[in-house]
């Protein structure tokens, strides 16, 4: 009886190896099979966050291969940055900064900056955010507008000390009963434009 016990278990113990093998190895060459595409996927969404940047038919380079990323020391923000420029004919026309503010009311948000070869600001986008559903997330252009005023400002316009949510003595507006999330993406556009300069 105890014989057909262990029998038993290890019967099961190797069906269960067995099978956990066989899912590891089918796992394996999924990923493998896969991961041509998933690449070629991540690299077209970043092109798309990028390209509500920067149209596609405004620069002739790779905008990608572009790519520098740049460390960073400013309080607010993570200690590194992606910078992309697009050119034209060899012309830099933008610079486009990822940047995640560290100062969001619920955690970090990513942000994508593009400035104009002149300074100003060609347009931020919100690239993630964990803000509250209702308040906070109103920094993205599918929830509000709100974000769109960045574009044409530069640190002349509105002047540098004015570059504060309107609670804090500067001209853009906060959310009604949200003042930290605008405040972030606020402080880290104006740091962004400071370190363009």
């Amino acid at each position: 009886m105890a014989n057909d016990n262990l029998k038993a278990i290890w019967r099961a113990g190797s069906m269960l190896a067995f099978f956990a093998l066989v899912g590891v190895v089918l796992l394996v060459v999924v990923q493998w099979l896969t991961k041509d595409q998933i690449a070629e996927n991540a690299r077209l969404m970043k092109l798309q966050r990028l390209h509500e940047i920067v149209s596609a038919a405004d620069y002739n380079n790779d905008l990608l291969a572009s790519a520098q990323t740049l460390p960073l020391s400013i309080e607010g923000l993570a200690d590194t940055a992606k910078k992309y420029t697009a050119s034209k004919s060899g012309t830099a026309i933008a610079d486009i900064y990822e940047v995640t503010s560290l100062q969001g009311y619920s955690g970090p948000i990513s942000l994508v900056i593009g400035i104009n070869a002149d300074n100003s600001l060609r347009g931020v986008r919100v690239i993630s955010h964990k803000e509250t559903p209702g308040l906070g997330d109103k920094i993205e252009t599918s929830k509000d507008d709100w974000i769109l005023q960045f574009a044409g400002k530069s640190l002349q316009n509105p002047e540098l000390n004015r570059w504060k949510v309107r609670k804090d003595g500067g001209d853009f507006d906060q959310f009604t009963g949200a003042t930290i999330t605008p405040r972030a993406v606020v402080n880290a556009v104006r740091e962004v434009l400071s370190i363009n300069e």
